[in-house]
């Protein structure tokens, strides 16, 4: 048996969904797919496919298979493109994770950019905020906000976020405004954002020169995703630390303020994640290099209203 054309035979029925398409895409009599994929399932010494009169379901291993050897083949695809001079184009499936709100704010707003650059890379975003077995889950990278302490991951710094303190108007109207980040135990309410890896609270820090606060907030509420972060702002129940990016729309509805003027926060790192045991590609370095130039402009577009709204 030749195993890889198995693998590849056996791909195509899955994502075809019957013997028939896939021996028609791949241009072979449905005798030969059948036999390949039997072939498969004998050596692997396993069900890959459940058949009926009207179509093929993947059994529990034919799925776990199915998504190593897809890795597999288009690690193998991309190998033999590098060496190819012929291909200048990065190509196939590059899965990435990334919270919502960089993915409904920055990411998924641009990627007509990247695709008039890289039409032939499918991208596959996972959205949310949780821990991820990127080996097992065919993962390519992530995108993440924070230092990464994950020793198993290679990280990439691609720029950082400006971030700032906002509350809503309604909530100011009833609790006033604060003065000092201090007020934020005591007198005050914050939205608590619920740290996935760590399991807690996170305590905001802010600065004014030399001295550095670090608060234990006060809260009614915490979440553990960035845009309901916000909503509980906009809907009164805190003061938020929040990125700038992610509250342009609300500060310019009125919905949000700025509180805390004087104090600063430390910008909010982002880096990419990819596994050390996986080859960085050509279509994971691109999208990269793309994203961290995306990243700066979204930057500077803050840094510019930033001084706009103090000047």
């Amino acid at each position: 048996m030749d195993q890889l054309s198995a693998m590849r035979v056996f791909v195509r029925v899955v994502e075809t969904g019957n013997f028939t398409r896939a021996a028609a895409a791949l241009d072979v009599p449905k005798t030969t797919v059948t036999n390949m994929v039997q072939s498969l399932e004998a050596h692997l010494r396993t069900t890959l496919l459940n058949r009926t009169t009207r179509r093929v379901m993947v059994t529990t291993d034919g799925a776990l298979y199915y998504e190593r050897a897809q890795q597999i083949l288009s690690e193998l695809d991309e190998l033999d493109a590098s060496m190819s001079n012929s291909q200048t184009q990065p190509s196939g499936r590059l899965r990435v994770e990334m919270a919502g709100a960089f993915a409904d704010l920055l990411v998924v707003p641009n990627l007509c950019d990247f695709y008039e650059r890289f039409p032939q890379i499918r991208l596959d975003i996972g959205v949310g905020d949780r821990l991820v077995d990127y080996i097992a889950e065919n993962v390519d990278c992530a995108l993440r906000a924070g230092t990464p302490t994950d020793q198993s991951l290679i990280a990439r710094k691609v720029g950082e976020m400006t971030m700032q303190a906002y509350a809503a108007p309604s909530y100011i109207q009833k609790f006033g405004e604060p003065t000092h980040p201090k007020e934020l135990e005591n007198d005050h309410f914050s939205v608590g954002y619920l740290n996935a890896t760590a399991g807690r609270v996170m305590s905001p820090e802010f600065l004014q020169g030399e001295e550095r606060v670090e608060i234990n907030p006060r809260y009614v509420v915490s979440v553990n995703d960035a845009r309901s972060y916000v909503n509980a702002a906009i809907s009164g129940l805190g003061i938020v630390q929040s990125p700038c990016f992610m509250v342009r729309e609300a500060l310019e509805k009125g919905e949000l303020v700025e509180v805390l003027p004087q104090w600063h926060c430390e910008p909010l790192p982002l880096y990419i994640v990819y596994p050390q045991t996986r080859h960085l590609s050509n279509k994971v370095r691109v999208f990269v290099d793309w994203l961290a130039k995306l990243v700066q402009s979204v930057k500077i577009e803050d840094s510019r209203k930033q001084i706009r709204r103090f000047g």
